[in-house]
């Protein structure tokens, strides 16, 4: 038999962080290994204990990455209901509280060894890149796919000086993107165009959600009432995650949403000034506390407000069609996928904000047909990855050889390619910082010798 075609997923987050690169790249290696053609394997960040503290909720720590592992198997096979056959690897990481965000330490390609390098696929791949100092990852792997998952520009446009930082990182993105991926997914048009890529949402909905939508089907085949409670929203209680915008359409049209009331679920350093905002409003809207998305209180909602135009493709949104709701939604590039499914009712202004919102109150949602719960499944998207991705590719490229050696006089005389890599090298070796001897041992990589105060004469990359 032929040998198995190996995939290592790296990705930015990791169980228990809820975020939405923690929680797709999971449920896309299983659904990837389910059939066992090929092999899999998932590249997670390993953090610090301290770290682990700022970034995982409800004080949840691991001692070791093998507990973590532990943690990650059961709640994933809780809500896919089979035991996954891919295997779990750690890199060494850190959190970054200027970003939000985990930045990995060190050379992360050494997580696979050089004779499994088939398929890297890189999730978010400007975030693994921005500072990556290590083996290339197009002369480490035959075939390097880049999933675009955040739209860092438009977070970064709110921030002081936004628009001068999103035009520098317009041009960075594109730059180590070049540099590292042969082909690259954006889920979608809300995403910065970035060389030899395709628009395609590759990601699926938790099979919990498509559960409860059947259930809700069956509810309405029986003559009951499926859905008893009104609109609500649920996500990280962060001004930038379309609390701003839903508070702003509540307060300018509260005329015409008199018989309205919200209710608003999250968690996150913007809550207090959320409820605030909330007090103000003439209409009811209560805020509570984050919760899952699948928990039992939400399942008799009917309608779905979600005006955020950050996202990608948003996830609650996803999740919401699939309970068998009604969602309003900005009429935006980040919502095309869902403009299929007859529940997604889109607005361009306050005026159709109102009007959708009411009328979706006292209509009842369209029950959703096999084909349409099947192309929110993760089934259906898998599909959808393996042909946006063009695996086949894998077997016509062959890896450039594994050193590129460059001497004093700077022979650059190789293609633009290989000069950018080195350009990019060089710069982020002042950038990037090294994982420390604990962390090493901790995920089985070598530990890095200390740097020298002075440039080497030759490097490998």
């Amino acid at each position: 038999m032929d040998k198995k075609k190996h995939i290592a997923i790296f990705t930015t987050a990791s169980l228990p962080w809820l975020t939405g690169t923690a929680v797709n790249p999971l449920f896309r290696a299983a659904y990837l290994a389910k059939d066992g053609v090929r092999k899999v394997t998932l590249v997670i960040p390993w953090l610090k204990l301290t770290d682990q503290e700022h970034v995982y909720p409800n004080k949840l720590t691991f001692d070791s990455p093998s507990e973590q592992e532990k943690y990650v198997r059961q709640w994933l096979e809780e809500r896919t209901g089979f035991k996954s056959s891919f295997d779990i690897r750690f890199y060494p990481g850190r959190f970054s509280l200027h970003k939000r965000s985990i930045l990995a330490l060190g050379d992360i390609t050494e997580a696979i060894p050089d004779d499994e390098a088939d398929v890297a696929v890189l999730e978010e791949p400007e975030h693994l890149t921005w500072y990556h100092h290590g083996k290339r990852w197009k002369i480490k792997f035959r075939l390097v796919i880049g999933v675009v998952h955040t739209n860092y520009l438009e977070y970064v446009r709110r921030e002081k000086n936004g628009q001068l930082q999103a035009f520098l990182l317009k041009y960075v993105n594109s730059w180590v993107v070049n540099i590292y991926c042969h082909r690259v997914i954006r889920l979608s048009a809300a995403t910065q165009e970035l060389p030899r890529s395709v628009i395609c949402n590759i990601h699926g909905v938790n099979p919990r959600f498509l559960n409860i939508g059947m259930k809700k089907r069956e509810q309405e085949q029986n003559g009951n009432q499926p859905f008893t409670k009104g609109a609500y929203y649920i996500g990280k209680m962060v001004w930038s995650k379309g609390y701003k915008e839903l508070l702003k359409l509540l307060k300018d049209n509260q005329k015409e949403l008199t018989q309205l009331e919200v209710d608003l679920y999250g968690s996150g350093e913007d809550s207090d000034q959320v409820e605030e905002a909330a007090e103000k409003l003439d209409i009811t809207v209560r805020v509570h506390p984050g919760r899952d998305h699948a928990d039992p209180l939400f399942h008799d909602y009917k309608v779905f407000l979600n005006p955020s135009t950050t996202d990608v493709v948003c996830t609650t949104t996803a999740e919401a069609l699939a309970m068998g709701k009604i969602v309003i939604c900005a009429n935006h590039p980040s919502n095309d996928f869902f403009k299929q499914f007859p529940n997604c009712r889109t607005y361009d202004d306050d005026e159709g904000f109102v009007n959708e919102t009411c009328r979706a109150l006292q209509d009842q949602p369209a029950p959703l047909t096999d084909d349409q719960m099947h192309e929110l499944s993760w089934e259906a998207a898998t599909e959808r990855f393996l042909k946006s991705a063009h695996l086949d590719e894998v077997k016509k490229l062959t890896k450039k050889p594994s050193k590129l050696y460059m001497s004093t006089s700077f022979n650059l005389s190789r293609n633009l390619d290989d000069a950018s890599a080195f350009i990019h090298h060089w710069g982020t070796g002042f950038l990037t910082k090294q994982p420390d001897e604990e962390q090493c041992k901790d995920v089985g990589f070598p530990v890095p010798l200390k740097r020298q105060s002075y440039p080497s004469r030759k490097w490998a990359f």
